[in-house]
């Protein structure tokens, strides 16, 4: 996989500030490569190495979207207004892109819950920091309960990171959708997932879960903010431990409406204006870059307010993340294809939930 050395050379020095503060090795090489060396991956310019994704242009500029779920597939008619797709959606898409324009296109696309980037439409943005509870000592990883009911790639590798550095890592998943990562290759989701804890959670009925959230020291989460508050579990919703901080990593952030605009690693780039080639003819950079580079910047920001003692909400955008990139010098791409190496299995569905609770119990306990 071919990446230009700006960027790994930055994303090498924000995995040189983690490994400093974590007391780990970190290889921003194999995190932004990884993916791609495990499973023999490459981007074909236009299309993504994952091969869910496009690039698609029009008269007003260039797009991306992501059909990588069963819903969003079946969404096509409705984005393209027409009853005939046949097997393969991209033909009709690309159509509408073109007749539509593209900031049309990825306002309806959107409307649908699709997931969509327009090239260059996002800024680069620092984290947010919002107080929402009291703050502790600066605390160290080792000893700490992180939550994380993060899915598919930066929340579980800032998940994985922070268990690397000696945290209690918790990975949540639904009992009726199970990280998407499951259903693909077993060898990424036990390279993100390595050594966690697994927690099987009916989000219908979030009593257990608001007492794992109330006893963790961390909390990861990547789905639509609304999503948790409608079940009481927002981070302002349900008590915490001094010190805790709610790291919340979005698509495209929370100001302006962007709170439920939905995203994967390879749109989020080019929502942030992350690609090769180009502005007349730009190609996909890297495998689904903001995923592992969002990760690595969401582990930063966790240990840093850990340090000044928590008590925080953290919100991290994947699109703010890539265009902070995007400014990089882009000609000179070199081969970044480090496979992970001593992979570990990942939880099993469902394996520790007893531990867990007992877990928890203590936890709530020695805090009364």
């Amino acid at each position: 996989m071919r990446i230009p050395a700006a960027v790994l050379e930055r994303a090498g020095s924000v995995a040189r500030d983690v490994a400093a503060r974590a007391g780990i090795a970190v290889d921003a090489g194999e995190l932004l490569g990884g993916r791609a060396a495990l499973l023999g991956l490459q981007a074909a310019h236009r299309i993504s190495a994952g091969g869910a994704t496009r690039l698609l242009d029009a008269r007003d500029g260039w797009c991306a979207l992501t059909l990588s779920r069963a819903d969003d597939i079946a969404a096509v008619p409705a984005l393209a207004r027409t009853d005939s797709v046949g097997d393969d959606p991209w033909p009709v898409v690309a159509r509408c892109v073109r007749d539509l324009g593209v900031e049309e296109f990825a306002e309806r696309a959107r409307l649908l819950g699709l997931p969509v980037g327009v090239l260059g439409e996002t800024t680069s943005a620092a984290p947010v920091h919002r107080e929402i509870g009291p703050a502790a000592g600066p605390a160290a990883m080792s000893g700490l309960l992180v939550a994380d009911l993060s899915a598919m790639w930066a929340g579980p590798l800032c998940g994985r990171l922070l268990g690397q550095a000696g945290a209690t890592v918790v990975k949540v998943e639904s009992a009726a959708r199970p990280d998407g990562t499951r259903q693909g290759p077993r060898a990424f989701f036990d390279w993100v997932n390595a050594g966690k804890l697994s927690y099987h959670a009916d989000f219908a009925q979030p009593e257990r879960l608001r007492r794992l959230l109330s006893a963790a020291d961390v909390v990861i989460e990547s789905s639509r903010p609304a999503a948790l508050q409608r079940r009481g579990l927002g981070p302002q919703q349900v008590s915490g431990r001094p010190g805790r901080t709610w790291l919340r990593i979005t698509g495209h952030g929370t100001a302006d409406g962007r709170a439920d605009w939905v995203a994967f690693g390879d749109d989020a780039a080019v929502s942030g204006g992350l690609v090769s080639g180009t502005a007349q003819a730009p190609r996909f950079c890297g495998d689904a870059i903001a995923d592992p580079l969002t990760g690595l910047h969401a582990a930063l920001a966790v240990l840093q307010s850990q340090a000044r003692g928590g008590g925080e909400l953290v919100e991290i955008s994947m699109s703010a993340v890539a265009a902070g990139y995007a400014a990089l010098p882009r000609q000179d791409e070199i081969v970044c294809a480090a496979a992970p190496a001593g992979l570990t299995p990942g939880p099993a569905p469902a394996a520790d939930n007893e531990v867990v609770d007992r877990l928890v119990d203590s936890r709530l306990a020695a805090t009364c």
